[in-house]
């Protein structure tokens, strides 16, 4: 099920003017800022969904927005025909694309929805930049797509790929949909596997975000299993500098314009120990609430960046500690400024 991954094809043309889609996100407004910071023209799209507040998404957006100007277009990726005339208006050198329905244990319950928006939409995306001769495309996949498996750390050209949750297969498809634009369209295409990034406007869905404001309030925090689960906890300024590095990415010769990355900080830390780590920085005891396991969940995330540090130059540099001492602060800035 693995993707055959070799170097890129060649396109040499300078990055004047991005495209990014899910700008309003977590991930996506630090991309935002980041490509606004190197005096790019940038373009955002995100439909402003309500799997989380799009209040939250707004003012995201507005802190994109102190880094320098930017057009927004507040649309859907499954709708294509506005798709399509946005892009033909925009006329973006390269499209990151960040948008999708995120969650694994939610996509357990609405399957229908999370193929829709993140197959379809991409299709929808890849199709539009085919059409108007986009030629570099970053794509946001996830770890997920590795699933269980005992070959640890995770290598991107592993070739049983069992993803264990609908969000995972739709990331998978997700880049075997740009594999096939990038053969038959010679669309340069990098796909990012994301592993488990943190940091200031992190969804209030994520573990860090729910752990850490619970434990604020002194209220229990639900924990899934013994607490030996294993992530590859990646701080979001690591991950957006390897969003960057891909789009700038000198591509060698190939046959077909396509690759594949892991980004992420190849130190998994237990559960346990985020929680400890938590409690040291946020100065709370955690009360544990112990729960069964959940479907959609794997045992450990563990990256190898052998190939992105030596292909993109990617070396994370924000231990864990540091990361969510950045992350507490902002959260207690945030509910003051919300409670004031």
């Amino acid at each position: 099920m693995g993707l055959c991954t070799k170097g890129f094809a060649g396109v040499s043309s300078t990055v004047n003017h991005v495209l990014l889609t899910g700008g309003a996100g977590f991930i996506g407004s630090h991309v935002a800022e980041a490509v606004l910071r190197r005096g790019l023209q940038l373009s955002v799209i995100d439909s402003l969904d309500n799997f989380y507040s799009p209040t939250a998404k707004r003012a995201n957006l507005e802190g994109v927005r102190k880094a320098g100007n930017f057009t927004f277009y507040e649309i859907d990726l499954c709708d294509f025909e506005t798709l399509r005339k946005t892009i033909s208006k925009a006329r973006p050198d390269a499209i990151i694309h960040l948008a999708a329905r995120a969650g694994v244990r939610p996509s357990i319950e609405s399957p229908q929805l999370y193929e829709r928006v993140n197959v379809g939409g991409t299709v929808n995306l890849l199709e539009v930049a085919r059409q108007h001769g986009v030629k570099r495309f970053v794509f946001g996949s996830s770890s997920s797509v590795y699933g269980i498996t005992n070959k640890v750390p995770f290598v991107e050209d592993d070739p049983c790929l069992r993803p264990i949750s609908p969000y995972a297969a739709t990331k998978l498809a997700g880049e075997f949909f740009c594999h096939t634009y990038a053969h038959l369209y010679e669309i340069s295409t990098v796909c990012l596997r994301f592993f488990t990034v943190y940091g200031p406007r992190q969804r209030p869905d994520l573990a860090i975000r729910k752990f850490a404001t619970l434990m604020e309030a002194g209220n229990a925090i639900p924990v899934f299993g013994d607490g030996f689960m294993g992530r590859d906890y990646t701080f979001v300024d690591d991950t957006v500098a390897g969003v960057l590095a891909a789009v700038d990415y000198e591509f060698p010769p190939a046959a077909t314009p396509f690759d594949i990355f892991n980004l992420g900080n190849s130190h998994p830390v237990s559960l346990n120990e985020l929680i400890a780590t938590l409690e040291s920085v946020t100065g709370r005891v955690a009360v544990r609430e112990r729960k069964d396991l959940q479907p959609g969940d794997v045992p450990i995330t563990w990256a190898n960046i052998d190939k992105a540090r030596r292909m993109l130059g990617y070396r994370p540099t924000t231990p864990l500690g540091e990361g969510l001492e950045r992350f507490v602060r902002w959260l207690r800035s945030t509910h003051a400024r919300r409670d004031s």
